[in-house]
């Protein structure tokens, strides 16, 4: 396990051993880290103790009180910034020099955490710093490597997530001020619109890992042969909570077993994309076929819906990343433009390829080849 090093600055023996009892044993992890990250904690009760560390040792993240005996949190602050000292610094500040963290946020401090602080107040603040800056070796390691992430991917990225996490924010602050009383059900609307904001970021969040995956050539292939009509099986259960909410049949067309050779998950994303969509662009009380069938040189796998259909104009857009049509039909169905450019890249994996038929107002038709 990976371990940053903090230095907690604060001439309070209990706010220096309190720091280091809450970090110790504290650990960030994400879907998308190889493995956690904990913290190795060292503490100096003043500022020119602070100083010589630094000047020895490198850290991640110094937790730096405003007030000290001798020299003051501020100009240790100016030492870090002057020396171009690569450490994230969070002032941990009474709510009397609330004023001077402010400034000192302004002046390169990257957070303040006020006295007194509960565990999880600074759990949150570490948490939130190794988030960003484990996100930043991720982006330099990408470069230096000659894979240059996109501006849009991080345009996108950040547009895509921040109106969610702001709502969510919104309505649990709403809550917690109990704005609208003290009957739970008066909250009921504001939890179930949360619910589905999360649930649209969990989405978009996977298809970018996918979609990461499928750039830096990381993806691990565990190609093996499989019968397509049990996978289908698992990824149409997998989508029928959706179905179920728009009250949309999906049929699985599949007599006999169809052997290809492919990696699991490949198959279940492509599966997944492609179902998902079928429901979501479906119409109330809509149907969705999903067909497997073994031609002569290759395997066809066709999804069929009832649902609104996209133009002609539109239909090649679709396998181009990042790309969404907007209409009054689309505007509020939850999606990152992924999907299809996913399954389209995957699909070349296999020199394999996909095809879409689609008619306004009556429903679209995927068709995978997969290719012996």
């Amino acid at each position: 396990m990976d371990k940053l090093k903090i230095l907690v600055v604060d001439d309070e023996f209990g706010i220096r051993s309190g720091v280091k009892r809450i970090l110790e044993k504290f650990e960030v992890d994400y879907p998308f880290m190889d493995e956690a990250i904990g913290f190795e904690v060292t503490e100096a009760e003043t500022g020119e103790i602070a100083i010589s560390l630094l000047k020895k040792e490198e850290f991640a993240i110094v937790l730096l009180d405003n007030k000290l005996p001798g020299i003051q949190g501020i100009e240790v602050l100016e030492y870090i910034n002057s020396n171009n000292i690569d450490s994230k610094v969070v002032m941990i500040t009474s709510y009397a020099s609330l004023e001077l963290a402010v400034k000192a946020t302004r002046e390169g401090a990257i957070d303040f955490v006020p006295k007194p602080f509960t565990p999880q107040e600074l759990r949150s603040s570490v948490e939130n710093i190794t988030k960003q800056m484990f996100l930043k070796k991720m982006t330099s390691k990408l470069q230096k490597e000659g894979k240059q992430i996109r501006f849009q991917f991080l345009s996108l990225l950040s547009h895509e997530l921040k109106a969610p996490v702001n709502a969510v924010e919104g309505y649990l602050k709403i809550i917690k001020d109990h704005k609208n009383g003290d009957n739970i059900n008066a909250y009921m609307p504001m939890i179930d619109r949360s619910i589905e904001r999360l649930k649209a970021m969990r989405t978009m969040i996977m298809d970018l890992l996918d979609f990461t995956k499928i750039e830096s050539g990381q993806a691990h292939k565990n190609i093996q042969p499989l019968d397509l009509g049990e996978i289908a099986k698992t990824c149409i259960a997998s989508t029928q909570p959706l179905a179920i909410q728009k009250d949309v049949r999906i049929y699985l067309n599949y007599n006999e077993k169809v052997i290809y050779n492919i990696d699991p998950t490949d198959f279940e994303i492509i599966l997944n994309n492609i179902l998902s969509n079928a429901v979501k662009y479906n119409k109330q009380n809509g149907r969705v076929d999903c067909t497997i069938r073994e031609m002569p040189d290759h395997i066809e796998v066709l999804v069929s819906d009832t649902g609104i259909g996209i133009k002609e104009e539109d239909q090649q857009k679709l396998f181009n990343e990042f790309v969404r049509i907007k209409n009054e039909n689309t505007q509020k169905i939850p999606g990152s433009g992924l999907g299809l450019s996913i399954v389209k890249r995957i699909l070349e994996n296999y020199d394999s390829e996909i095809k879409l038929e689609s008619v306004i107002n009556q429903g679209t038709t995927i068709k995978i080849i997969l290719k012996k």
